[in-house]
């Protein structure tokens, strides 16, 4: 792909114009909770009684970087060419989080929340499956598998303090010493959270050994990983942003890792499907207690119940029909990247799939701009995780699951299909 030097100029300066823009859009602690809401919700439940939490949203004013971003996305026109796009969509994704801030509370927001992540209802690609369906699919399993009694529940909790100091040694196997720091924050709403050069640990929690890796696979050597790749780009500093609209492939790719490294437990599971099923259940109508309820239901504590509830309802009005459907991204996002890593290999596109992690960037933007990425405009990731690093095995793991999935499991019944495997033997 062929750029004048004066196009790379009006590029890189649209650009910078975006990440200034961007300043100061912190969609999740904008819509945050104070901690005092959570206190008081558990001191009366504790005590027997459940009250509506009482949520004030302050009045953030981004009017100025709404119109910036407006500018900036008409300054882009309507031109097909990759880098456009991709800036566009940018610029775009970042004024819908602006017009969902500025509706926090109302129901107006759902309107916004829907255009920067997927919804329950949305079907995924290459099927007529909904977000809903496969979470549905999913809890059954884990039901299922459950009831066999073959669970292994972790008999030991470990500290924040503990899990810290085991991911600071762990980071070494991609990253410089130093590189990324790993802090423990008491007021953060999940379990983790990763930027470029911290990764926040929640205090006072519970951890597991599933939880370290999952958390070295998908906050260091995926969240963190790519937004370093993306401050290496040599041009095009948005790389690193993590734009509203890169949650999804972000969080998708996030937990692939998790599967692909077999970091992910049934458990684990069972929160991304619950969290699909809480969000459909709040837009049908069930209200911040029903939904703390349903967490309660399939085994969470109080405080994570909480926690839980919390994440559908950020933003959104608490009496039902309404809901910050960002948790639905989890299992969506993870079934696309599977679906295109999938493509990618039987297409003999593989190679392309490290483009999508130079930078925080989707699916479709690793697939548009792989004629940039020829050019050096756009260089590839300086880090990988190391099962990306060495794809023998991804290749293999790929393959067998695009041939396992054209045999029918409906077709077998009670194991007799397996009759003629015993007679071969």
């Amino acid at each position: 792909m062929n750029y004048s030097a004066s196009d790379v100029e009006s590029l890189k300066a649209i650009d910078a114009r975006i990440v200034t823009a961007s300043q100061g859009i912190k969609l999740l602690s904008q819509l945050s909770w104070k901690a005092a809401v959570q206190e008081r919700f558990l001191d009366l439940e504790q005590r027997g009684r459940l009250a509506m939490p009482q949520v004030e949203y302050p009045r953030v004013d981004l009017q100025p970087h709404l119109e910036e971003l407006t500018r900036v996305v008409s300054d882009l026109g309507s031109d097909m060419d990759p880098l456009r796009i991709y800036l566009r969509k940018t610029a775009q994704s970042y004024i819908n989080a602006i017009r969902l801030i500025h509706s926090a509370g109302t129901k107006s927001m759902l309107e916004h929340s829907h255009a920067l992540y997927a919804t329950p209802a949305d079907s995924l690609s290459g099927g007529k499956l909904t977000n809903l369906e496969a979470a549905e699919h999913f809890l059954e399993v884990v039901t299922a598998y459950e009831a066999q009694g073959v669970s292994e529940e972790p008999d030991y909790c470990l500290s924040a303090e503990t899990v810290k100091s085991e991911i600071e040694q762990r980071l070494g196997e991609v990253f410089e010493v130093g590189k990324i720091n790993v802090v423990i924050d008491a007021s953060l709403a999940s379990k983790a959270a990763a930027g470029a050069t911290r990764i926040r640990l929640r205090a006072g929690t519970c951890f597991s050994e599933y939880d370290v890796e999952q958390l070295l696979q998908h906050e260091a050597f995926i969240h963190s990983l790519t937004a370093l790749n993306g401050r290496a780009q040599p041009v095009f500093q948005t790389f690193a942003l993590g734009s509203p609209r890169t949650t999804g492939p972000q969080e998708g790719l996030a937990t692939f890792a998790e599967l692909i490294t077999g970091a992910m437990d049934m458990q684990r599971i069972r929160r991304l499907a619950l969290r699909v099923v809480a969000v459909a259940k709040a837009l049908d109508g069930a209200d911040f207690i029903d939904v703390f309820r349903l967490f309660k239901q399939w085994g969470q504590n109080s405080l994570e119940s909480f926690n839980s509830a919390m994440r559908v309802f950020r933003g959104a009005p608490l009496d039902g029909g309404c809901a910050f459907t960002k948790d639905t991204v989890y299992l969506h996002g993870l079934m696309e990247v599977h679906t295109f890593f999938r493509w990618a290999l039987t297409h003999e596109q593989l190679p392309l799939v490290k483009h999508f992690f130079a930078g925080r960037m989707t699916i479709g933007d690793a697939v548009r701009l792989a004629p940039v990425f020829e050019t050096d405009y756009l260089a590839g990731p300086r880090y990988l995780p190391p099962w990306m690093a060495r794809t023998n095995g991804l290749a293999a793991y790929l393959a067998f699951s695009v041939f396992a999935n054209k045999i029918h499991i409906e077709a077998l019944h009670e194991g007799h299909q397996f009759d003629r495997v015993d007679e071969l033997s």
